[in-house]
């Protein structure tokens, strides 16, 4: 079985100092259940310039307490467009039916789709998630930022 896990939302915050608000990235932000070792930890990336704009400002960030590297790679989380979870019943225009959101917990469906069309593909790797796992982070593409942010880099199909 492969997991993928949401990294978390937590690597920006505004903490209050003795001057007034300060806004913080957080390392360290990495907690539970993304910092599981057989977990895919999956960060957020800007979806259209990622290269410019780097690992979305909320995305948690690594290390894990322990000190390991997560989260394992960062997917499109900023503005995605999803299924409104509200929509009216009967609803038939665009903008009822779905809202755009952002977070890890919309770039993780982008790795997990990734990888359910490579295992109906190459079938051979069912029941070896470390091997799958492997070749997901040795085929991403570096943003050439901190790994402890933005993992092994990105991936987006």
């Amino acid at each position: 079985m492969l997991i993928c896990i949401a990294a978390g939302n937590e690597g920006y915050a505004v903490l209050e100092g003795e001057d007034g608000q300060i806004a913080s990235n957080m390392d360290l932000s990495i907690g539970d259940p993304a910092n599981l070792e057989e977990g895919i930890a999956v960060g957020s990336v800007h979806k259209e310039n990622p290269h410019t704009y780097g690992v979305s400002f909320f995305s948690s960030r690594g290390p894990t307490a322990d000190g390991r590297l997560k989260p394992d790679l960062v997917a499109p989380g900023e503005r995605i467009l999803s299924a409104a979870h509200d929509a009216p019943t009967g609803a038939s225009k665009v903008d009822e039916l779905y809202v755009e959101m952002s977070g890890t917990s919309q770039a993780t469906p982008h790795v997990s789709g990734l990888l359910a069309g490579f295992l109906s593909v190459r079938r051979e790797f069912i029941g070896y998630p470390n091997r799958v796992k492997k070749i997901l982070l040795d085929n991403c593409t570096n943003l050439e930022r901190d790994p402890y942010i933005q993992g092994r880099g990105m991936r987006t199909s």
